[in-house]
């Protein structure tokens, strides 16, 4: 993964900043103040720790605790560093959370508050310490919300209190968290509304509410006095809290800390409204407290300098106002969202017409679209008096009135205020998405938003949505992944413009000339693009159908690689026109705010632009860049025409500026980091449309309802009987594979035989109806002691023959599968939700590969769509895949990956189609030869049409007269023989085709099969004929896609790009098997189960199958802010298994020697070695030259320099790839075979100095060579060697054997 930005920060007022960088060994294990304090108190020396009994009492000094740490860090203001040493020294485990009780001093809460922020703040695991003792928990949490509250307390202080707070509301996960926070949001809080009217006609609109409401009440009634109390403060925190936050922002004197506080609670508040279970009651009384408009009039939020509290208040205004039923979760659509307005309209107009009919006539008559527009609104109201104004807004139900505490001036501003932001008509997220530009500018990329994540350390808010545990509807979702994706990509871009303007050092020695003595690849000088035509706009549209630029380039210069990349551009490539000026650099400098890099160095804007075609100097398109390339008249000038930005064009032209005649650089990127424009468009289209999930996923996917509701138990449509073909070896592996469970041999069978298996599920019995008991028996009945035992019963069958050939014998599974595998399979094979957790080597993929063939075979009508986050995997599932007994026909692959498949057919989607008609070459001979060997006259296998001619007039004849023949039970097999018409034509099987002494149900058996080896050269012949009527290439590539194939395999990048086109075909299938499902963001890993369109309004979508590991690799994200705090790394996959969806975890590996599986066993508690890894040679016999199977290697600064990071994301050691190499060299002289040494890396800085190193020291070198790879630890996900591992880190390499 690459890693985080370095960020620096200085020491100021803000909450853990002023660090110093990050804890050292010698922090921890030396001399420091915390290290010696933690020796003292309650770090164990290891004799120690084994005279000490587990239930022995940490006693906590207080003295130590207020002098020793909480002095030391508030006398800093908190800084990280100190926080991160305590951390490390497990003060929390160790010393603060055993000796906690409830006589523990506020110092001692306020350290463990402060422990747990840092912990999740370095995304590390924080509750689970606290597991053991609930209702000590229980009793701190009740504390830690008493400090929000206590006004003795900085504003410093509380908002680390708050901060734990917020942590607390994101991991609804944890049970004991939950229990803690689930009363402050309930509708016990509704006991603050404004008015018990109001709160009776909500209460009136929803039979739930009124029952919840009761409920609640009778919870209170019945509750002891101390109880009473503790409910009490329940319904009242959330009341309070806000009151003091109102009196905060109305203070008059905003110091720095009440604005970090101001922020954190904006954020607090919007992560209350952005999920369901929270939003629920407390999206009512904050709209009843007028929270926005209190915010948007306070002095703290009109302040110049708080731009971010801005930001922030207009991220919970988006979510204060979703348009979504807060009660039911159901999202609202366009009309239903409008209605709602105009009820609230009306409202307004009914009383406006009753109570003052003389001044607000106009309003009350005037139409929706008019008073939905606030200035006109506001014109209308002007008419009141303070006093009545006041009124209507009582009169509408709205609150008029706050408890003194609060400080909020309610006069006619406020109540304006309150009145227009309640009736104006806002954008939904629909619309506000439709309004998101995918092509950057300079205002978009170095906006100040965009900027703040830059150096976000963690110690302030950022204005992002975050991917959280849920979602408020599928529609929110989209929003929230448009909004970071768009702003990850954008930050990626502007990150690659500054670092080649870095390079390119622009400078001008003379006004108004700008030149770039520098050099960059990605980069070349040109002239102004001179415009060649303007589209006039669609219909509907206000912006040009098409601006068509042109620009011309100068390869001349350029290296034969750089030059090779360059003539590389292919239509829809996305290239960046840069205006820069140097001389402007300087006066950028001067006041206002501080300038971006790009700014230092003179950028002046930005315009994107798609490549339409290249031409070369003569005006003539290149079709094929390579062969033009090494062609003998090729030029040095390319005309390059470009579809620019027409949103940008039309903004230009209107503003009219002048900012096509300074653009001077042409910028290119790197093909899979350039591909944010599609999947942009994809994720938009998605977010503007009404794409449904499969309903019976849809609860699930947004984190509500029975987390194993989508599992195929659960679900109506379980398939009761499933073919197992070659899934089971033998008898003994069919009873091994359910352990627990009765086998039961079928009727017609006795006794054990062979596979192939069909497993049938034995429903249960009908229960007699009972009557229902009271549900105070209910709760005191007795659970059942012994669970129902699920039987299964086994049938067999003969598999057909399907001719007389070698090849025609089925292709038949090897792999004995352990019982958690078959329990995996098998679930897979069923309809529904199947997450499988795969540790390193327990086969994952080859579960993955048998659920594929199993759902082929079972299913023939289903298609099913395999999905892997990168190349390599899909490569190695697909080439699983093609081993089994599936028809080569039925497989496609998309994309580009298909090239490294060590397979002899080619699965792409054009290479298929050309498999296509190589096969049919193939097939034609072969009917010709039939025709022969029948004395059949003509040129039958001139072309597949002609074909089914000949078998519908000569083969499906002869044949039917041999079954003629046959039909009565006294033809002896000597007489089926000499019947059977096709002798000549099998001439050239192993013979005898029909054994002397056969029966003569063995005789009709192979006369079966070698007519359905016959039938299948026809259907194969069939399927071929619609691409001899298709001419061009595109629509045969369709017709493969949409009516041939039933395995598609394509990357979730591919699925992202290819969406909207991929759907707009017709597209259908019912099964997505998805390979690496962790390392997979979630918006690409919904994507694919949205890749067709609904029919009758709903999904056909029957299986979702994820395979992956959550404790491996994460999906890779290089934005530090978009990865921590927007969560954007958060897998589909990894959520999942927060909410409790049931897994199923593999728990046998055979990959790699106990010894080494015993490194990361601690991970996986369950997880064992298979029988090989311990008896098999390979595995016992010790690695020559090698003293132990691993090693941590310890690699010193190598010439004075450790590590290095020559450009941003770019590590490297030299002293580690130098020590890497050497080692590789030592093992090739002890006689290891290259092939079988892999090299890896962390970074993919480090790997290419590696490469360089192998290809200085060994490339030449015939003793040595290359190893088999060279690659970054992701790419090889998944995949074995002998190891050799080089990360570039303070311990490396470490080295390893798999086998």
């Amino acid at each position: 993964m690459p890693p985080a930005k370095r960020v620096k920060s200085s020491a100021d007022s803000r909450p853990n900043a002023g660090s110093s960088g990050r804890p050292t060994v010698d922090d921890l294990e030396g001399e420091s103040e915390f290290a010696t304090l933690a020796r003292q108190h309650w770090l164990k020396t290891p004799k120690q720790a084994a005279k000490t009994t587990t239930t022995a009492k940490v006693k906590v000094k207080n003295d130590v605790l207020k002098r020793e740490i909480w002095d030391t860090l508030e006398k800093d203001n908190f800084p990280l560093k100190s926080l991160l040493v305590l951390e490390g020294l497990q003060t929390l485990e160790s010393y603060l959370w055993p000796g906690y009780s409830e006589d523990s001093s506020n110092y001692h809460v306020l350290l463990i508050v402060l422990i747990v922020n840092v912990k999740r703040r370095e995304r590390l695991g924080a509750w689970d310490v606290f597991a053991d003792r609930p209702a000590d928990f229980s009793d701190l949490f009740r504390r830690v919300l008493s400090m929000t509250l206590d006004a003795s307390l900085s504003w410093t202080i509380r908002t680390h209190v708050l901060l734990f707070i917020i942590y607390a509301f994101q991991s609804l996960d944890c049970t004991i968290v939950r229990k803690e926070c689930a009363p402050l949001v309930s509708i016990s809080i509704w006991h603050n509304l404004s008015t018990e009217d109001k709160r009776d006609a909500i209460l009136d609109s929803n039979p739930h509410l009124r029952k919840a409401w009761r409920a609640s009440a009778k919870r209170y009634d019945s509750a002891d006095d101390a109880t009473k109390a503790r409910l009490r403060f329940e319904r009242s925190w959330l009341y309070t809290l806000v009151l003091d936050f109102l009196a905060l922002l109305y203070s008059g004197s905003a110091k720095q800390e009440h604005v970090l506080y101001c922020e954190r609670f904006v954020e607090f508040l919007t992560d209350l409204q952005s999920q369901l279970p929270t939003r629920r009651y407390v999206n009512t009384l904050l709209q009843d407290l007028h929270i926005l408009p209190a915010l948007t009039l306070s002095p703290i939020f009109n302040d110049e300098a708080n731009g971010l509290l801005r930001e922030l208040c207009a991220l919970f205004s988006h979510y204060t106002h979703f348009t979504v039923d807060d009660q039911s979760g159901a999202q609202l659509n366009r009309d239903e969202a409008y209605d709602r307005h105009c009820a609230a309209l009306a409202k307004l107009q009914r009383t406006a017409l009753k109570h003052f009919k003389e001044k607000l006539t106009v309003l009350a008559l005037s139409n929706y679209g008019s008073i939905s527009r606030r200035a006109e609104l506001e014109g209308l109201l002007q008419a009141l008096t303070d006093g009545e104004l006041e009124q209507l807004t009582s009169l509408l139900g709205l609150r008029v009135a706050y408890p003194e505490s609060a400080r909020v001036p309610v006069d006619r501003k406020f109540l304006m205020e309150v009145l227009l932001s309640t009736f104006e008509r806002r954008k939904t997220f629909q619309e506000a998405a439709r309004d998101l530009t995918v092509l950057p500018t300079e205002e978009t990329l170095f906006d100040i938003g965009l900027r703040r994540t830059d150096h976000y350390d963690g110690s302030r808010p950022l204005a992002l949505p975050k991917l959280n545990l849920q979602y408020l509807s599928v529609g929110d979702f989209l929003w929230r992944a448009l909004v970071l994706y768009r702003c990850e990509s954008f930050y990626a871009i502007r990150q690659d413009i500054e670092e080649i303007l870095a390079r390119l050092r622009p400078e001008s020695k003379r006004a108004g000339v700008t030149t770039f003595p520098g050099f960059s690849r990605m980069a070349l000088p040109i002239a102004k693009p001179a415009i060649l035509e303007v589209v006039p706009p669609r219909v509907g549209d206000d912006k040009p159908s098409l601006v068509r630029a042109e620009v011309t380039i100068d390869l001349r210069r350029l290296s034969p690689q750089v030059r090779r990349e360059w003539e590389s551009l292919r239509p829809d490539d996305v290239l960046f026109l840069l205006a820069v000026d140097a001389s402007r650099a300087k006066q950028d400098m001067d006041g206002g705010a501080p300038p971006s890099e790009a700014e230092k160095l003179g950028l002046v804007s930005v315009r994107a632009a798609e490549v339409i075609q290249v031409l070369d100097d003569k005006g003539r398109a290149i079709r094929d860049a390579q062969a033009y390339f090494e062609g003998h008249s090729r030029s040095d000038s390319r005309k390059v025409q470009l579809r620019l930005d027409a949103r940008a064009y039309k903004e230009d032209t209107e503003a009219k500026r002048n900012v096509y005649d300074g653009i001077n650089l042409l910028v290119r990127r790197s093909g899979r980091e350039n591909n944010f424009k599609p999947v942009l468009e994809s994720i938009r289209d998605l977010t503007l449309s009404d794409v449904p999930l499969a309903s019976w996923l849809h609860e699930v996917f947004l984190g509500y309802g029975d987390p194993a509701g989508a599992t195929y138990k659960h679900l109506p449509n379980r398939v009761r009987k499933v073919d197992f073909r070659d899934t089971f070896l033998d008898w003994q592996h069919l009873i091994e594979s359910f352990p627990g469970k009765i086998i039961e041999p079928s009727d017609d069978v006795s006794g054990s035989f062979g596979p192939p298996y069909v497993l049938e599920t034995l429903e249960k019995p009908a229960e007699e109806a009972v009557s229902k008991p009271s549900k105070k028996r209910r709760r005191d009945a007795e659970p059942a002691l012994i669970a129902e035992v699920e039987t299964l019963k086994v049938s067999t069958y003969k598999p057909p023959n399907n001719g007389p050939y070698p090849v025609d014998a089925p292709k038949l599974n090897q792999v004995r599968f352990t019982p958690t595998q078959i329990e995996a399979i098998n679930s897979g094979t069923q309809p529904g939700l199947t997450v499988i957790v795969g540790p390193p080597g327990t086969g994952k993929t080859d579960v993955a590969t048998q659920i594929i063939n199993n759902i082929y075979h079972n299913f023939p009508e289903q298609k099913t769509l395999l999905i892997a986050h990168s190349n390599q995997a899909l490569n190695q599932l697909f080439a699983k895949i093609v081993a089994l007994d599936i028809d080569e026909r039925h497989l496609l692959r998309l994309g580009h990956g298909e090239e490294e498949l060590e397979t002899e057919a080619s699965f792409s989607k054009h290479g298929r189609v050309e498999s296509f008609l190589e096969n049919r070459q193939r097939f034609l001979f072969e009917v010709s030869r039939l025709a022969a060997s029948m004395g059949a006259p003509g040129a039958h296998g001139n072309s597949a049409e002609t074909a089914g001619y000949f078998n519908a007039v000569y083969v499906e004849p002869a044949w039917a007269k041999f079954n003629d023949i046959i039909k009565g039970e006294d033809v002896s097999p000597e007489e089926i023989v000499k019947a059977f018409p096709f002798h000549d034509y099998f001439a050239d099987a192993p013979q005898p085709l029909f054994p002397h002494d056969a029966d003569r149900e063995a005789v009709l058996e192979i006369a079966n099969g070698c007519y359905r080896h016959i039938s299948k050269i026809f259907s194969e012949l069939a399927d071929i004929l619609p691409f001899e009527i298709l001419r061009r290439d595109k629509d045969k590539a369709n017709y493969l896609l949409t009516n041939e194939a039933r395995i598609i395999a394509m990357t979730s990048t591919h699925a992202a790009m290819k969406r909207g086109e991929i759907a707009s075909l017709g597209f259908h299938y019912d099964n997505v098997v998805m390979e690496e499902a962790a390392q997979i963001t979630e918006i690409e890993t919904f994507i694919p189960l949205a890749l067709q369109k609904p029919q009758d309004g709903r999904s056909n979508l029957q299986r979702v199958v994820l395979c992956g590991d959550h404790y491996q690799n994460s999906p890779i994200i290089q934005g530090l802010a978009f990865r921590h705090y927007a969560n954007l790394e958060q897998s589909l996959f990894s959520r999942l298994v927060r909410l409790g969806v049931p897994t199923i975890t593999l728990d046998q590996q055979g990959r790699a020697r106990p010894s080494i599986c015993d490194l990361y066993r601690w991970r996986y508690p369950q997880l064992g070695d298979l029988p090989h890894t311990q008896t098999d040679q390979e595995f016992l016999t010790a690695n020559a030259g090698f003293r132990f199977d691993y090693q941590f290697i310890n690699v010193p600064d190598y010439k004075g320099k450790g590590e290095t990071e020559p450009s941003p994301h770019f590590i490297q050691n030299l002293g580690e790839a130098e020590y890497a190499v050497a080692l590789y060299q030592y093992m090739r002289l002890l006689g290891y075979p290259a092939a079988k040494i892999s090299i890896l890396a962390t970074y993919a800085g480090q790997t290419a100095l590696i490469k360089d190193v192998l290809a200085h020291r060994c490339a030449k070198n015939p003793i040595f060579g290359l190893p088999r790879v060279v690659t970054t630890v992701d790419k090889y996900q998944g995949e074995q060697n002998d190891c050799k591992r080089s990360p570039p880190k303070s311990f490396s390499p470490y080295q390893f054997r798999t086998t």
